[in-house]
């Protein structure tokens, strides 16, 4: 099948093409779509679309082949309904609902977005949403697999962009729960460094610009990342401290990578060093957890202000390390 060119319409505009292409692509990785876009096979009014390219009403989007014969067989396709098992594992992550959000409570090792080998991911449950609410409903920012916590979805489109621009302008408050190998020195402070994007021998992954590892190669330009971080207890015992993080950019991997470059790994971290030296009680999941979101709501102007409970590996990771949730509710 030849490519295609498709015309955006008034109420796409505004989108960076990434999203766009996931929303149209819903069964494809969004790994695979980021090497259609670095390959240059993507193409926006005759140009080389980048992930964060932002479509204008009119522009032509020219989707290579294999995009091309994936829509084509698509066509008149709906996704199935949610059963009443999906059903009632999703109405149970639900923290918040109304006329025009969902918020949930996200479990670790729930992916976000589908692939060849996984049946179960937040989009596939948006995608069997559109049908109920007659749009299809969409995130407004994205958790690691393995990071469990407050995820946002907007139910139409003019939603997701209003919430778009409220965490692009940095009004959205975030804060993850995390424990840590060792005691972080000072208690208190700013990490504020660079992220990269490299592929080394393992696969890809992201690290701190200035160090990336030997025999990687960087791909892209470093982004400029911050994070603020808290020591709230910690634990001589073995040493180790739980720490509520604050990050003011939303880089993939960010805190991960920073308290990894601190020195401080998140417990259970497979790719940045979390698994070494693990106390064998310790669950080998990552413990970093999306534990509170609060903003202006986009239609009601109502100040909302979620917390998601902690996910049941890090409550006994708590128990074993004599932390106590309770003392710091809102940290």
């Amino acid at each position: 099948m030849p490519a295609k060119k498709v015309r955006i319409a008034d109420g796409e505009a505004g989108q960076r093409i990434d999203r766009w292409l996931k929303a149209r692509f819903p069964s494809l990785g969004f790994g695979q779509l980021q090497k259609l876009l670095r390959k240059g096979e993507i193409r926006v009014d005759g140009r080389r679309a980048k992930p964060d390219t932002r479509l204008q009403a009119g522009a032509q989007v020219r989707l290579p082949p294999m995009l091309a014969a994936l829509e084509e067989a698509g066509k008149g396709r709906r996704p199935a309904p949610l059963s009443a098992q999906e059903r009632e594992f999703f109405d149970g992550l639900k923290l918040y609902e109304d006329e025009w959000l969902i918020v949930i409570n996200k479990p670790s090792g729930l992916p976000v977005q589908g692939g060849s080998k996984t049946a179960m991911h937040i989009d596939r449950w948006l995608m069997a949403l559109e049908q109920e609410l007659g749009a299809r409903p969409r995130l407004v920012h994205r958790l690691d697999r393995d990071t469990s916590g407050v995820l946002v979805i907007a139910k139409s489109r003019q939603v997701a962009a209003a919430l778009g621009k409220a965490f692009s302008s940095r009004s959205v408050r975030k804060i993850y729960w995390a424990v840590v190998h060792g005691v972080p020195r000072p208690k208190q402070g700013l990490i504020e460094e660079a992220l990269v994007k490299v592929r080394t021998p393992q696969g890809e992954k992201m690290a701190v610009a200035g160090t990336v590892p030997e025999g990687a190669r960087v791909l892209g330009e470093p982004q400029p990342a911050k994070t603020r971080y808290a020591v709230l207890q910690a634990s001589e015992h073995p040493p180790a401290a739980w720490v509520s993080l604050k990050p003011t950019t939303g880089r993939t991997h960010q805190l991960r990578v920073h308290m990894a470059h601190l020195g401080h790994p998140i417990f259970g971290d497979p790719r940045y060093g979390g698994l070494e030296g693990l106390p064998e009680e310790v669950e080998k999941k990552l413990h970093l957890h999306a534990r509170r979101i609060s903003f202006e709501h986009p239609v009601s102007g109502e100040w909302l202000d979620i917390t998601a409970p902690l996910p049941e590996h890090m409550r006994k990771t708590f128990a074993l390390l004599g932390f106590d949730a309770r003392r710091y509710e809102k940290a």
